[in-house]
């Protein structure tokens, strides 16, 4: 007779899940019909190159000494990355409550009271019990449960590893634009240096009859525009640097950075990235697990679907047995299996289906979205290398011709010569700072491409 039971109850499950298929059972996979999808899970199973520009960890791609101490501090002490790690804890906390819902639960309850009736005297009965409750997952609620807290899990570290490499990347960026500013402050005050003896000139040649009035006004009018414009670097000096202090979680402060400080990376030919080096991005990684949990939701949705079986367990001790007291009392001890079936829930559980499918579709779209606007990041970013090594090799020779073009413009307007005016030894030099200006500005550019190439290739290990 138990064996016909047996029989029956492992028929009834095995039929059960033939019906339900695999939705409720197996693990995650790309969806057949995202063609996105496919060539990104072909990816991921590839070797990775750990030579490739993304997967260097920082140290090797930002060596100045003084930039890695600061990189260091800042992951020591950012408030974000403190909180991205904060949620690993939590997302790891309750992995750990998922599993253990694979175990029974065990509660004890002592109880006591006391009755009197007429003038009998009072009778006192106790219980001393012991209660455990276990459900049996016959069709995958404590699983898809399980499944989808490690992905969560997953998710959090991979959360955690975007914000890292986003703090490395602002750090160097910070870094580059303090070095560039510090730069252009000092090519304009030397630049201010120099046409303040300009002017001084301008007015022994007024005095010699050799220039007009006008010269000496136009002389000091650039003179005192060179040090409006330093008075704007100087501004944004300050606030490069209370950028700074926010990445390293401390109050405003000057940071000491070298105006020659550059930046340079490996040389990189290719005009396009494979697939492989995008899933190397934390992002794209989250966005995936992100998907896996919305797949383990709408398992979840569909076990609501299929009864729950529960065993119980009671025993301990007892002076209370039947409609007798009796003392001493004795042990006891209870076993009960009950199957509880969704009947008026069915609406509610096909409405909970519909919301979880739809948020799976969603989480299809955003991993896809990821997966494209990685892809277009990476473009820019190289795009942005390359052309600003190009313009940095332009502004050189054109820095080269405007300082030719003002030593000319000056020498012919020292000697007096009929073929030049100051107008044009005004314009030369107005050139020539620019031209540096930009130089320097391009130099900043540069770098600044060099970090954003790294950090979208999933950098900051």
């Amino acid at each position: 007779m138990k064996l016909n039971k047996i029989a029956i109850a492992a028929a009834f499950v095995s039929a059960s899940v033939a019906f339900t298929g695999c939705n409720m059972y197996g693990k995650f996979k790309m969806p057949e019909d995202s063609a996105l999808g496919q060539e990104y899970a072909k990816a991921v199973k590839e070797e990775v190159d750990s030579t490739t520009f993304g997967n260097l960890k920082w140290q090797q791609v930002f060596t100045d000494p003084t930039l890695v101490d600061l990189i260091y501090q800042a992951l020591d002490n950012n408030k974000d990355l403190k909180n991205a790690k904060l949620n690993v804890d939590i997302a790891h906390a309750q992995l750990l409550g998922a599993k253990l819902s694979y175990l029974p639960s065990l509660a004890f309850t002592p109880n006591g009271a006391g009755a009197k009736y007429a003038s009998n005297s009072f009778s006192w009965t106790y219980q001393l019990p012991l209660a455990a409750s276990w459900e049996i997952d016959v069709f995958g609620k404590i699983l898809n449960s399980k499944r989808g807290a490690a992905a969560s899990y997953q998710m959090s570290m991979d959360y955690q590893q975007a914000v890292r490499s986003q703090i490395i990347g602002a750090v160097a960026n910070t870094y580059y634009s303090l070095a560039a500013v510090e730069s252009q402050l000092a090519l304009s005050r030397n630049t201010a240096e120099l046409w303040k003896q300009n002017v001084k000139t301008m007015k022994d040649f007024k005095e010699a009859g050799r220039v007009t009035e006008a010269a000496v006004v136009q002389s000091e009018a650039q003179y005192y525009s060179i040090l409006a414009s330093i008075t704007d670097l100087e501004t944004q000096l300050d606030a490069v640097n209370n950028t700074m202090s926010l990445l390293m979680n401390v109050m405003p402060q000057k940071w000491v950075v070298s105006p020659n400080a550059s930046l340079e990376a490996p040389e990189i030919l290719r005009e396009a990235i494979p697939m492989k080096e995008l899933a190397a991005r934390p992002d794209v990684r989250a966005a995936e697990q992100s998907l896996a949990v919305a797949y383990y939701t709408t398992a979840g949705a569909r076990s609501a679907f299929y009864p729950s079986l529960n065993i119980t367990a009671n025993g301990g001790f007892t002076n209370l047995l039947g409609s007798f007291i009796k003392n001493p009392g004795d042990w006891f001890i209870q076993l009960a299996g009950s199957l509880t079936a969704p009947l008026f829930s069915r609406g509610a559980n096909i409405a909970r289906l519909k919301a979880a499918k739809a948020q799976q579709q969603q989480a299809l779209n955003n991993f896809e979205y990821t997966i494209m606007s990685a892809s277009a990041e990476v473009s820019d970013a190289l795009t942005a290398y390359q052309k600003n090594i190009e313009k940095s090799a332009y502004l050189a020779q054109q820095v080269e011709k405007l300082q030719a073009s003002v030593d000319i413009t000056e020498e012919l307007l020292h000697y007096g010569t009929a073929y030049t005016t100051y107008l044009e030894v005004l314009t030369a030099q107005q050139s020539l700072l620019q031209s540096q200006l930009s130089v320097i500005s391009c130099d900043r550019a540069r770098a600044a491409a060099v970090i954003n190439l790294y950090q979208s290739l999933g950098g900051g290990r």
